[in-house]
């Protein structure tokens, strides 16, 4: 087992790697180190012959992953045109970076906000019973582009509006994923990792040449309609989100979820 001071663990076992994300105090929020380690760690198995699938999860069984860590943010200075947005999070997920070996997500908690960025670059999810899953964009000022366009990849439009628009007033359960096909498998919290484990174990068990086809050709099924909505995003965020200060004010003036559902 390896781990780094950036929050992260990886553990490799018969083809298999197991990377969490382990920033628990945190929620495992993302933080600018820990997405610089996340991005060389997937092209690291680009190149490792030995691993063959990865299952990425979440540390403890509170949270998979919160999205960016509101501390990080602060230090991003943010281009003044429209035109121009820099996402910490755009390229932290494995397609991004060229990984055409499959993820499996196993969703341990909460999943909101830029946890769709790793959803959407997974071959599948699948979930603990307990599992919750919203995007808190709209409440905080904030365009959701990047993460409601990889939703869209994988559930039906209105369930991806509503999810997007309600922000956190409403988070869907895991057995509400699994109905709209987000998530493909719920399990007991306790079951989660043997699960994702040994349904990674049995892919890598397959010739990894055609498992890595099979990954590239699904993908490429939705890759022109995703790569032509992402080439808006920028534009969106930059045009629709509040100023960084007034999204901080909300932030921190935020109240107990009301939720819906």
């Amino acid at each position: 087992m390896t781990a780094s001071p950036a929050g992260l663990r990886c553990e490799t076992k018969d083809g298999v790697a197991l990377v969490t994300l382990d920033r628990p105090d945190r929620h495992n929020a993302i933080d600018l180190a820990t997405a610089t380690e996340l991005k060389a760690l997937w092209r690291q198995f680009r190149m490792t012959d030995d691993i063959n699938v990865i299952v990425l999860t979440g540390s403890g069984d509170r949270a998979f992953c919160t999205g960016i860590d509101r501390d990080a943010t602060a230090g991003i200075p943010q281009p003044s045109s429209p035109f121009c947005v820099d996402d910490p999070l755009h390229a932290v997920g494995p397609k991004a970076n060229d990984l055409w070996k499959p993820v499996i997500a196993a969703v341990n908690g909460m999943a909101c906000g830029g946890a769709f960025y790793f959803l959407g670059e997974s071959e599948f999810i699948i979930a603990a019973a307990h599992a919750t899953f919203f995007d808190p964009h709209t409440t905080y000022g904030m365009v959701s582009a990047y993460e409601a366009i990889s939703m869209a990849q994988r559930m039906p439009y209105g369930e991806v509006m509503r999810m997007s628009l309600m922000g956190t007033a409403e988070h869907l359960t895991a057995q509400r994923a699994y109905e709209t096909g987000l998530v493909s498998e719920v399990v007991p919290g306790p079951d989660l990792l043997e699960t994702a484990l040994r349904t990674a174990a049995v892919i890598a068990s397959h010739p990894t040449e055609a498992v890595q086809g099979t990954v590239r050709a699904v993908w490429s099924a939705h890759e022109a309609a995703r790569a032509h909505a992402l080439a808006h995003a920028p534009h969106l965020i930059a045009l629709g989100s509040l100023p960084l200060e007034r999204q901080a004010e909300l932030f921190t003036a935020r109240r107990r979820d009301f939720r819906v559902r």
